[in-house]
């Protein structure tokens, strides 16, 4: 009977080195970070079998501890917990380098308590382990509360450090891929309008130049900067989305009254094309940073515009979505105009992407999509497309209920 207890424990330890395997693979071909994060989280719960797991990382501009990811707390309550070094459990981990078990953290003078008061979460126990590359700890994840009682065994200890460092050089891998591969999409959209302006300014210094040349000239110079400095605060806002290092303020506000106002700003524009922009009344308040949801609600609105018929339509409409045990907000922009070919759609919300058939209708920055992906997630909601060619499109999102 032993025999057999030891065969099964060793099959159970082999099935997990197998399973560590098959997660190596997965990692090192993951260069999503907000994807790779959410990936280590749920290995690390599986392999521990606990209730929840998270990811800190450390903020040297801060010396802090930050919520990257976890599967119990919401992504807007993230944002506000910051875990100091000092005082902390997670700061022992990554100051001494070393996995810490706590089998009752009741009797642990260093457990933050107040990250468990800010999600309503009670932690019984928990084992830590620090995230190392080659050079340094970059942060700790954790495992909490080891199902049906039980306690942390040394293989969960080393099934969790060997997942860590792997989790560690695939997280510094995501990062530099990121880094490199924007600062090269952003030099290569840059250089247009930089070289338009350069040949503006050999024109100009013609003096055989007539005045309607030169007052068409100066016409265009303005665009290129007007264009210029859009480029410029929206690759700003990538890099805060991408670096997780967001910051959201959050509040309780009317979603139709916000987008009313968002209406407001740009109906105009619709006006000049004869497009009537119809919205949905609706009494659903939702809790989230109004300015960068109505930075969301602009982007969509100016879309629907810009790529729609004249004379078309565009309908805002507002429903409850229900996901799980939470409810959102569902917001629907729906326009009559041309319409994304299938092909097409799986690359909307990246960065710097444009529907060839489309180039010739308005030219954008190719990032407003990608900016309202980060800011929706940010907040534990989400946006997708649904798209007929021809027809029109509908870009809908979700984001959280107030409580």
């Amino acid at each position: 009977m032993k025999d057999k207890r030891n065969m099964t424990t060793s099959e159970t330890i082999i099935d997990q080195y197998k399973r560590i395997v098959e997660i190596s693979q997965q990692l090192s071909s993951t260069y999503d970070l907000p994807l790779l994060l959410r990936k280590i989280c749920q290995l690390a719960k599986e392999l521990s079998n606990t209730e929840a797991t998270s990811i800190l990382l450390l903020d040297e501009s801060s010396n802090q501890l930050r919520f990257a990811m976890s599967t119990n707390i919401k992504a807007s309550e993230m944002e506000e917990i910051l875990v100091p070094i000092e005082g902390s459990i997670a700061g022992w981990i990554v100051t001494h380098g070393e996995p810490r078990v706590i089998e009752n953290v009741s009797n642990i003078a260093n457990h933050y308590q107040a990250v468990d008061n800010k999600v309503q979460f009670h932690t019984r126990n928990l084992l830590g382990v620090p995230m190392k590359t080659h050079k340094r700890v970059i942060g700790v994840v954790q495992a909490l509360n080891k199902a049906d009682n039980e306690k942390f065994t040394d293989e969960d200890i080393q099934m969790l450090r060997t997942l860590a460092s792997q989790a560690a050089i695939a997280i510094e891998n995501a990062r530099l891929f990121q880094q490199s591969d924007f600062i090269a999409d952003m030099v290569h959209e840059l250089r247009t309008p930089l070289v338009a302006l350069k040949a503006s300014t050999t024109l100009l210094s013609r003096p055989d130049l007539p005045p309607d040349k030169r007052e068409d000239i100066v016409n265009k110079m303005r665009r290129e900067t007007e264009r210029l400095i859009e480029l410029a605060n929206e690759f700003l806002d990538v890099a805060r989305l991408e670096s997780g290092r967001i910051s959201l303020n959050l509040s309780e506000f009317s979603v139709q009254e916000l987008l009313a106002e968002s209406i407001d700003i740009v109906v105009q524009q619709a006006a000049n094309k004869g497009i009537e922009i119809t919205l949905e009344e609706s009494p659903l308040i939702a809790e989230a940073d109004r300015g960068k949801i109505k930075q969301v609600a602009l982007n969509l609105l100016t879309n629907a515009i810009k790529y729609n018929r004249p004379n078309g339509r565009i309908e805002v409409l507002i429903r409850e979505f229900a996901d799980r045990d939470q409810v959102f907000a569902h917001v629907v922009v729906a326009d009559t105009g041309y319409g994304i070919a299938k092909e097409h759609q799986k690359n909307m919300f990246q960065k710097f992407y444009r529907v060839p058939t489309l180039e010739n209708v308005e030219r954008g920055t190719g990032l407003g999509l990608a900016i309202c992906k980060h800011i929706l997630e940010a907040h534990g909601g989400r946006i997708w497309l649904e798209s007929e060619e021809g027809i029109g499109s509908q870009f809908q999102f979700i984001l959280p209920l107030a409580e």
